[in-house]
């Protein structure tokens, strides 16, 4: 009876291999996790130049003739004073991630930078 009570348990060894595992995993999963924010950035990046494109393609076809300007703003970083993209973008500008770095030129979050041409509509 004895020995059937010492057997219920994990020996060193077992231990040391669940940790082991554990450290493999978490070495793999870490990196991923990281180059999450990254894609994240991006992604909601080109959400906003689709938006904009949108934006400007509609303005377009509401007033027949291209925005001067995408905004108001002034070059520096987008902000709730500093609203980027509020010509263009009916259900809310954007307020933050975005610089704008001239009178036609933007920073996205991912460091992108697109240009706006007024003669064109075009935003690249």
């Amino acid at each position: 009876m004895k020995k059937d009570f010492l057997k219920k348990g994990f020996t060193l060894i077992e231990l040391i291999m669940i940790i082991v595992i554990l450290g493999v995993l978490a070495v793999v999963a870490v990196p991923k996790y990281f180059d999450l924010s990254t894609g994240a950035n991006t992604a909601a990046e080109k959400g906003v130049v689709g938006g904009v494109r949108a934006g400007i393609q509609t303005y377009f076809a509401q007033n027949k003739a291209f925005p001067a300007t995408l905004d108001s703003a002034s070059s520096a970083a987008c902000s709730a004073t500093n609203i980027c993209f509020g010509t263009v973008l009916g259900q809310g500008a954007i307020t933050s991630d975005w610089t704008k770095a001239s009178a036609t030129t933007y920073t996205g979050p991912a460091g992108t930078t697109y240009t706006y041409t007024a003669a064109t509509g075009d935003f690249k």
